[in-house]
């Protein structure tokens, strides 16, 4: 049987990990995490980071006035940004 893909949710969380070098322990990034205001390490210029690495991660790529507070506001809403970008 084949492993199954990881979800969207999965690999918005990994980027998280990864661009903003924090641990999944401390942080598991449940849908409903705030992301801004929430975690130190998540500022401006993290959101550069994270929007380059999911769009090399997914293949994807987002306009400029995609990139909102409320895109931003929590793991669901930026895992919603991102889902609407995957091919379908």
């Amino acid at each position: 049987m084949e492993q199954q893909a990881a979800t969207t949710i999965d690999e918005v969380r990994a980027v998280l990990w990864e661009t903003l070098q924090i641990s999944a322990d401390r942080y598991p990034l449940p849908r409903e995490a705030d992301l801004f205001g929430a975690i130190p390490e998540f500022d401006s210029m993290a959101v550069v980071n994270v929007v380059t690495a999911l769009e090399e991660r997914l293949d994807i790529e987002f306009e400029d006035e995609e990139i909102t507070a409320e895109a931003f506001a929590t793991v669901g809403s930026l895992t919603d940004l991102v889902e609407a970008k995957l091919p379908h």
